[in-house]
């Protein structure tokens, strides 16, 4: 791109990976969704909160992806059989317990940190600073709510366990 001062072959990749993480994006949205309107159980209250807040940083992160491929004069994949194609992540039955959700939402964040850091090593590649510190900042949202889940899925008791004897070292 002139604009960019990028040459647009060495974009190409960068776009690939771009796309896949926009359709990892959407099964992941509509994956939140899905779990959001059929959480059950004492922690329905919790989650259902939790994942209304992840599904609409996805909607925005889904919305700033589409747009950064389209400032690289390129246009993003936009189909959702797509998407089930391109995405590295699975489709589940929300008819699973709470705890299986989460379990879920980690190992989709696991694959979505992987394909955000082949972005930032394709981007760099490119010399693409755009990408890098968009991605850049998801990286660290995404670990954090990470971390967060994870958290929230932890047995207390043994944490608590864990805790003490450390202390007591």
């Amino acid at each position: 791109m002139k604009y960019l001062n990028i040459d647009d072959k060495e974009l190409v990749p960068v776009i690939k990976e771009l796309n896949t993480l926009l359709a990892d994006y959407h099964i992941y949205y509509q994956k939140l969704r899905s779990f959001h309107w059929n959480v059950l159980g004492k922690n329905f209250f919790d989650l259902h909160i939790k994942f209304e807040e992840l599904y609409g940083d996805a909607r925005i992160k889904i919305d700033e992806i589409a747009e950064r491929i389209l400032t690289l004069g390129h246009h993003p994949v936009s189909n959702f059989s797509d998407y089930l194609k391109n995405s590295s992540l699975e489709e589940v039955s929300a008819f699973i317990p709470d705890t299986e959700m989460v379990e879920e939402l980690l190992s989709d964040h696991k694959a979505i940190l992987k394909q955000m850091k082949k972005i930032i090593d394709t981007a760099g590649d490119a010399g693409d600073e755009g990408s890098i510190d968009l991605i850049g900042a998801y990286i660290r949202e995404l670990e954090k709510a990470s971390w967060m889940l994870n958290a929230w899925n932890k047995n207390t008791d043994d944490q608590l366990k864990i805790a003490k004897s450390t202390r007591s070292s």
